[in-house]
């Protein structure tokens, strides 16, 4: 169906598959994701931003509750003509069923994903483990934990580890919350808050 970015997802011949933002995270970024975007085509007009967030919900037809729950909806019941999901999932999806049977779509601008790592106080004291978890932490940031993180489909921080994996990472521009919406908490209060701007869009499939 020549799918190519977000504004291909709202056309009526085109269905959808991503779990709930209610109750998945990963949602939660493709609702930002297509927001950040929607923002920058209709250059602010918050009507119009709306109006395709819904018409991107009306386009779902099956909300599962998780992203595993989403990727089997569309992979194994062979529901929708597009999952969307993180850059990891879609190369692990394609490498797990093969490249022939599905394809990978980047679009060209999106939002940047991370996934936050932390020490846990209470755990670590009360196993005596802090040493070893923060050597693991640190660890990630290694060339050579970037070296594994970009083999299985992350984007690396590493400069030089980038640099050897471009070709397998498309090019698009990755925008932040803080940039687009000003940072989680005004997300929160804003868009995931009962009432918020969620609420009323997604109210309305």
């Amino acid at each position: 169906k020549h799918i190519k970015d977000w504004n291909d997802l709202v056309r009526d011949d085109v269905q959808v598959i991503f779990p709930n933002p209610k109750t998945s995270g990963n949602a939660r970024y493709t609702y930002l994701a297509a927001t950040a975007y929607a923002k920058e085509a209709f250059k602010g007009d918050e009507a119009k931003v709306k109006e395709f967030i819904t018409k991107l919900f009306n386009n779902v037809p099956i909300f599962d509750t998780g992203g595993r729950a989403a990727t089997t909806t569309f992979v194994q019941r062979e529901i929708g003509d597009v999952l969307i999901t993180f850059e990891s999932e879609t190369r692990g999806i394609r490498k797990e069923y093969g490249d022939g049977k599905f394809e990978q779509v980047t679009p060209t601008v999106s939002l940047l994903a991370e996934f936050p790592v932390a020490i846990v106080d209470k755990v670590a004291d009360e196993h005596g483990t802090r040493d070893l978890a923060k050597t693991y932490l640190d660890f990630l940031y290694t060339p050579e934990g970037q070296d594994i993180a970009a083999r299985n489909g992350l984007r690396a921080r590493d400069a030089a580890v980038a640099a050897k994996y471009k070709a397998d990472f498309p090019d698009i521009r990755l925008l932040t919350v803080e940039d687009v919406f000003g940072g989680w908490d005004k997300v929160q209060k804003e868009h995931f808050a009962a009432g918020g701007l969620l609420d009323q869009t997604y109210g309305s499939r």
